[in-house]
């Protein structure tokens, strides 16, 4: 839909992690929402493995370009999963059983972005690279991205991130940066037309 040019800023989100958060897990295939919520009422703390090993990469995925680099984004991913282990002390039964997970976790890791992104103003980092399929892309130039996309605003980067990097949907978006739908519709819509009138411009001869 968005062209080759959207290949060098998006990446699968179930990317490999250099250093998993959570050292010495057993990294079986991801479960589903409602497995991992059957278990983190039965078993807590076996379906909390569940749980990171479900949305790690993807929270990890998406810090990484919402925060300056690799370790911000793994300790954002550290913080996220520590406060939800913290949080779902607290949770009753019911309450575990009526999360959305996926939401529930961004809510929490945009937050610690927003943190870190108030506490230290240096330009965004975002790593890029090719997609698999992506072989026929020119070769990915990562400071020109960087400068790219710190050019949108933080809601547009927010919300694009959000919805193509973490696969998020636009209802989830909202409910997690507190914005209406339509307002996160056109942050992403106008975000995506700002990276390609950039692209436009750099190729115009």
């Amino acid at each position: 839909m968005f062209g080759p040019w959207f290949r060098n800023f998006s990446i699968d989100c179930n990317e490999t992690i250099p250093q998993p958060v959570l050292l010495g897990m057993n990294l079986n295939a991801p479960s589903t929402d409602r497995e991992i919520k059957q278990a983190l009422v039965t078993h807590r703390d076996a379906g909390f493995t569940m749980l990171v090993v479900r949305f790690q990469p993807g929270i990890y995925s998406g810090a990484r370009r919402l925060t300056h680099g690799h370790e911000d984004a793994e300790e954002v991913a550290q913080e996220t999963f520590l406060r939800a282990y913290r949080a779902l002390g607290g949770y009753d039964d019911r309450r575990i059983s009526n999360l959305k997970l996926s939401g529930w976790l961004w809510t929490i890791a945009i937050n610690l972005c927003r943190d870190r992104a108030s506490g230290r103003r240096r330009p965004i980092a975002i790593d890029t690279r090719l997609a698999a399929s992506g072989a026929d892309a020119p070769p990915i130039d990562a400071a020109a991205w960087n400068e790219r996309l710190a050019r949108l605003s933080t809601d547009q980067r927010t919300a694009v991130v959000l919805r193509h990097v973490a696969d998020l949907s636009i209802a989830d978006i909202s409910e997690i940066v507190g914005r209406p739908q339509g307002t996160v519709r056109a942050d992403i819509s106008r975000g995506l037309d700002h990276l390609r009138d950039v692209l436009a411009r750099e190729e115009t001869p």
